[in-house]
């Protein structure tokens, strides 16, 4: 049985309860009430026939609850027909033997009845399928569990916020993850108890936006808990620096937290963070509702990263040709990330250093094999924001690839590339804390020093 429908168990049982006091409450009276002790049970034995049929209809024929519950109504009858005979029948006793069946009515269910529930998965970009990913699994592996990920489409946006072409990443995601279309799935119909997000910003984004269908608001309609788990992991915040709190409220106030049932964030040290900005924002009378939504279990994407970087990882043949030297040895691999938010703060002056970046490693390539991965909504971002760098920074990738020395990382997989690589190099990001759990070498680069840096 579903467990959206399970709750009426638990309702009938208490209902039940409720009458049974009724019956005790109208023979225990000084002026016996027998018209309404019987009105009671009359009307007890007909919510046991409702329930029963509700179970036969959920769980089949010849259920053991239904025949616990036939047998109820036996003993409903028999106390009817006690306290209307001369002999009579005492408020105790009949209290005595209702309650017993009552009990016995709800062990029944708990043990005869299998609850089950569907979780639905909503991930938008297969690149970031790694924060929902190990919930998927364990989910997964639940036998009483149907989990089911289905990959929502996206839009770019443009200058004006009016959105452009639709992408959907269905196909990119691990063979070992069963995809269903979103086009084929009665989602009203099949009302999961549970679905995750990654995505928080609904239409708020600048640069893309998921299928409004699937904005939060929307998607509480069809759905008794939403789970928001962010996509990204940020650095710890010190949550008595005002500056920091300020920070982070572009992550903590997106529509998909304030919405959500349940928010799961990297640490405990966050959901303080967030607890503070959300009752500061909406008011310190708010915040035992945000202490009870925000949890602090960690993100999956550490999760997974940990369980990868003990496995081998399949890597492909045109990266060997460049990670591999003439003698057969391997050279050291340096994960190079460029972030969003350096192209948008630093627009021409982030381009400059790219180049920079790029011609320092092309002279160690000897020694040194460059893995390049930009944030995957990089030109998405500059086409939307910063249109006027777009040519440059198209022309910097074509070339990059053309020449080959260097591995160009815009496959759905992340964590390979992270788990690979030897240090890392680039922007700050969410990716440091990641290579801080796997305790590797990380430098910042300065947008400000050019042709300077040690690699």
């Amino acid at each position: 049985m579903r467990q959206s429908k399970a709750k009426q168990i638990t309702n009938y049982i208490a209902l039940f309860r409720k009458i049974v006091e009724g019956i005790y409450t109208s023979l225990s009276a000084k002026n016996v009430d027998i018209e309404g002790a019987c009105s009671y049970l009359e009307m007890c034995q007909q919510r046991a026939i409702d329930f029963g049929t509700f179970i036969e209809g959920e769980e089949g024929e010849g259920h053991p609850t239904v025949k616990m519950l036939e047998e109820f109504c036996e003993v409903l009858y028999e106390i009817h027909e006690e306290i209307q005979s001369e002999r009579g029948l005492s408020a105790d006793s009949a209290k005595a033997r209702l309650d017993t069946m009552v009990n016995r009515i709800e062990e029944s269910a708990n043990r005869d009845i299998t609850i089950t529930t569907v979780k639905l998965f909503l991930p938008y970009k297969a690149s970031m399928w790694d924060s929902l990913e190990s919930v998927w699994m364990k989910a997964n592996e639940d036998p009483n569990c149907t989990a089911i990920v289905i990959p929502i489409p996206y839009f770019d946006k443009n200058p004006d916020g009016s959105v452009k072409q639709m992408h959907y990443e269905g196909n990119d995601y691990p063979d070992n993850v069963p995809v269903v279309s979103f086009e084929n799935f009665d989602f009203m119909g099949v009302h999961p108890d549970e679905v995750y997000i990654h995505n928080p910003y609904d239409d708020w984004n600048y640069v893309t936006s998921v299928h409004p269908y699937f904005y939060t608001d929307n998607i509480k309609k069809f759905t008794d808990k939403l789970i928001y788990i962010p996509y990204f992991v940020l650095a710890e915040p010190d949550v008595d620096n005002p500056d920091v709190l300020e920070s982070l409220k572009g992550y903590v106030l997106s529509k998909g937290v304030v919405n959500a049932d349940e928010v799961i964030v990297q640490s405990e040290q966050m959901r303080e963070a967030y607890i503070r900005v959300l009752s500061a924002q909406f008011g310190e009378d708010t915040r035992p509702s945000w202490e009870a939504k925000i949890k602090g279990t960690g993100s999956p994407k550490v999760e997974r990263l940990l369980r990868l970087s003990k496995e081998e990882q399949e890597i492909p043949e045109e990266w060997k040709k460049i990670i591999t030297k003439p003698d057969g040895s391997r050279k050291k691999i340096i994960f190079y990330n460029t972030s969003v938010v350096a192209m948008l703060n630093q627009k021409e002056k982030m381009i400059e250093k790219i180049k920079d970046a790029l011609a320092v490693f092309k002279e160690c390539q000897d020694d040194v094999a460059l893995l390049w991965r930009p944030h995957p909504l990089t030109m998405a971002t500059i086409e939307s924001m910063v249109p006027e760098i777009r040519d440059q920074y198209k022309k910097i990738i074509e070339d990059y690839r053309t020449e080959g020395w260097g591995i160009y990382d815009d496959t759905p997989n992340m964590d390979r590339a992270i788990i690979i690589s030897d240090a890392y190099y680039g922007d700050p990001s969410s990716l440091v804390q990641l290579y801080e759990k796997l305790e590797k070498p990380i430098m910042i680069q300065n947008v400000d020093v050019l042709e300077k840096e040690s690699v």
